[in-house]
């Protein structure tokens, strides 16, 4: 039985304990996980995390494994054929901004020559490590978040509020969010 103490959200369901134990906050800098992980958070707006991670290799399978350059030249036969997969969230809206995330994703790569130096340039390349003691202490959104948000939608990016953008840089371990007494806080 694992006696570590964790982050309280994930108590109880072992998919969510997995991907609390091995890949939330980890820092990542490779272009496609970043990739991923902005198209799922954009698809949980409004959602559970839990749902789009019971989804996560639909999503996968539906996206072309998140090849951003493949999906940003989805058409609309593509796109009819997503409305239709029940395995995904069915969002007509958010399949058409997958599709322009991937080409303003693209642009970006061009003018900084990966996505993750752009993003990581927020926080200087180094990771956010927060001193939470409880959930409750933890934000849905800060002033960075607000600000890449900002910078995001000013490229074009759709579904990236500051709350799924705070959620992406949790995600992605831009920022450390763990509880002090959870086992992964010193871990990641």
């Amino acid at each position: 039985m694992n006696t570590k103490e964790k982050c309280s959200w994930c108590h109880g369901d072992s998919l969510y304990e997995a991907y609390h134990d091995k890949e939330w906050g980890v820092p990542v800098f490779d272009d496609a996980t970043l990739f991923e992980f902005l198209i799922l958070e954009t698809f949980q707006a409004g959602l559970s995390w839990i749902t789009i991670l019971r989804k996560r290799e639909n999503f996968r399978k539906a996206f072309d494994a998140f090849d951003y350059k493949k999906i940003a030249n989805y058409d609309q036969d593509k796109i009819d054929g997503l409305l239709l997969n029940a395995g995904i969230v069915r969002n007509k809206l958010k399949i058409k901004a997958t599709i322009t995330n991937a080409q303003a994703f693209i642009k970006i790569q061009s003018e900084y020559g990966s996505f993750s130096k752009y993003i990581w340039g927020f926080v200087d390349g180094q990771p956010i490590k927060n001193k939470f003691n409880k959930m409750s202490e933890v934000p849905a959104n800060t002033p960075l978040s607000d600000a890449v948000s900002k910078d995001l939608k000013k490229r074009g990016f759709k579904f990236v509020g500051s709350t799924v953008i705070y959620a992406h840089m949790q995600a992605t371990g831009m920022v450390n969010d763990h509880i002090v007494n959870c086992f992964r806080h010193n871990e990641v």
